[in-house]
């Protein structure tokens, strides 16, 4: 594992560029969203975005615990990824016109309404998680990917479960990542 916190954040960061996309595109080829427009499509990416982040802080804390180091690798990692989110206001915007405050398309109001939306969302996965306790993991997963349907919007009726095994996969995934990384030589 990357003994610097940061460091393991920023990894994992970039791990979450590569795979984030390439997830949603599974998604968006599984025929799910079919139903949704130009726009609409849009919005599920944010909402699926947030999914992954949610996914890959489970696994930062899969692979460290709870303590102060992985907290500062969240940081960082929500840091690293937030700063490509405050390029694209636009995108963030869409989400304002959705769910949230209007605000005007700058780095900051993007930044401040994709942190929003985070910590809303992550204070509901987090309900789910918590109310399911550690003995039902499948249910927790089923429950967590049934939100995520119902944020994401796409009509069919196999997208919960879709979202659930993509979410689990990365957890794990990051989790992997995370414990395998070493520090530069």
């Amino acid at each position: 594992m990357i003994a610097d916190p940061e460091r393991r954040g920023r990894a994992l960061a970039d791990l979450y560029r590569e795979l984030a996309p390439r997830l949603f595109a599974e998604i968006e080829e599984s025929g799910a969203l079919a139903d949704l427009d130009a726009e609409a499509r849009q919005c599920a990416w944010l909402e699926w975005d947030c999914f992954a982040l949610y996914a890959c802080v489970r696994g930062l804390v899969a692979a460290g615990g709870f303590n102060r180091e992985t907290a500062a690798a969240i940081e960082a990692f929500h840091g690293a990824v937030l700063a490509e989110s405050a390029a694209a206001p636009a995108a963030i915007e869409a989400l304002h016109d959705r769910a949230l405050e209007p605000r005007g398309p700058d780095a900051a109001s993007a930044t401040g309404a994709a942190r929003a939306m985070i910590s809303e969302r992550y204070a509901e996965y987090g309900a789910i998680g918590q109310a399911g306790g550690r003995d039902d993991a499948e249910a927790i997963a089923c429950a967590l990917g049934a939100a995520a349907a119902r944020h994401v919007g796409g009509a069919a009726p196999n997208l919960a479960a879709i979202l659930s095994a993509l979410h689990e996969s990365l957890v794990e995934g990051s989790a992997e990542a995370v414990r395998r990384a070493t520090d530069p030589a």
